[in-house]
């Protein structure tokens, strides 16, 4: 089984997260807020992974300590279930439409973190600040090794921005943690 479990306790936020790689997409989601709640429901039903979260935060200064935490533990969750990489299939990109609006996202879990975000979402989504999704996708990307590419083809909504922009991701990792082999896929060996 890839499982990687993280806890992760600070002065802004207290954090449990579980990632089951092979899991049916179910999710048990409580990070005090409401929207990440959402995008992480969804990513985990699209990424057909299991995934726990439990995180209380500082909410009453913003959101942003607890999004960008959820998104470290989440990536390093990701590092941990994967382990040494063998067989997966390593690369995935997928484009996803969302009504009005249009996410391109790719992914290579080549142990080389990066973010490339061309199109920011800014404004609010309800109480949700929307360039929050560029930093959940920051902290992501870095703590799992990931290099990471999101490009929204159409704007429109900024609720279905960001969910396009989740759902893409989440076929990027159902895709890219696929076991296609026995080797690890790098011409060096290892990732």
């Amino acid at each position: 089984m890839r499982i990687g479990v993280i806890s992760r306790d600070t002065r802004e936020t207290k954090i449990y997260l579980k990632l089951e790689l092979d899991g049916q997409g179910l999710a048990a989601v409580d990070t005090g807020v409401g929207f990440l709640n959402h995008m992480l429901e969804l990513f985990a039903v699209h990424a057909g992974v299991d995934l726990t979260v439990r995180c209380q935060g500082d909410t009453d200064v913003d959101f942003h300590h607890s999004v960008e935490d959820v998104g470290i533990c989440l990536g390093q969750a990701f590092k941990a279930a994967l382990g040494d990489k063998k067989g997966i299939a390593r690369f995935a990109d997928r484009t996803v439409p969302m009504d009005d609006t249009a996410a391109l996202v790719a992914l290579d879990i080549g142990g080389r973190p990066y973010l490339n975000f061309r199109k920011k979402i800014s404004g609010k989504i309800g109480a949700f600040d929307g360039e929050l999704v560029e930093e959940f996708l920051r902290a992501f990307a870095f703590n799992a090794g990931v290099n990471l590419y999101v490009d929204l083809l159409c704007e429109g909504n900024l609720h279905h921005e960001a969910e396009a922009v989740f759902k893409a991701l989440a076929r990027c990792v159902r895709d890219a943690v696929k076991i296609v082999s026995d080797a690890v896929p790098s011409s060096k060996g290892v990732l």
